[in-house]
């Protein structure tokens, strides 16, 4: 298994670069562009018709962790070139922490190269301690040039999907030893200011 976890960046790399695979693109929209990037900043800067081309947005995920993953949303209608934010939930079904790492595709395939991810939680391992329920964001828009490919001229749905993997790291001394969190009937305290 460790075998498997060192290929993770090389691929990661590749299908980012390439958009192979169905990998979307993970674009910067911070400004803090070097000189001669590409304005990563999405827009509405079309006219016409092309404006009232909506996508549908299909979510799906799966899990080789001990963990309940889901996505909050099963669908959203976005269209190319606004921004969109997604939720995914994880939630740690042992008592004792687990450490995760999560892949993503997007189909079809040949849409990944349009789909651009502002800020995600895959390729990052995520620990959940005991019993932990975590959202996680995704935050993305569809490039408006997916409109000019001819090869998706019929297409109107997207899925994007999650797959995690319980990660080989160790898991930090601190950690390992935390109760689990349990339910309770009490309300937290009231703090005045």
């Amino acid at each position: 298994m460790s075998v498997a976890f060192a290929f993770v960046p090389l691929y990661e790399a590749f299908c980012q670069s390439t958009g192979y695979g169905g990998y979307v693109q993970i674009r910067n929209t911070h400004g803090g562009r070097k000189s001669g990037e590409e304005e990563l900043v999405p827009s509405r800067e079309r006219s016409g018709e092309e404006d009232e081309v909506l996508l549908e947005i299909d979510f799906a995920s799966h899990c080789n962790v001990p963990w309940d993953f889901e996505p909050l949303q099963k669908r959203l209608i976005v269209a190319p070139g606004e921004s969109a934010l997604a939720f995914y939930r994880a939630r740690n079904k042992l008592d004792r922490p687990v450490i995760g790492i999560s892949l993503y595709n997007v189909m079809p395939p040949e849409a990944g190269i349009y789909f651009n991810k502002i800020q995600c939680f895959c390729f990052e391992e995520q620990m959940l301690n005991p019993h932990e329920e975590v959202d996680m964001p995704v935050f993305f828009f569809i490039d408006p040039d997916i409109l000019d490919d001819p090869r998706l001229e019929q297409m109107k749905r997207i899925t994007l999907s999650y797959v995690f993997n319980e990660s080989d790291a160790d898991i930090p001394e601190d950690y390992k030893n935390l109760p689990g969190a349990k339910p309770t009937d009490k309300k937290p305290p009231v703090v005045e200011i």
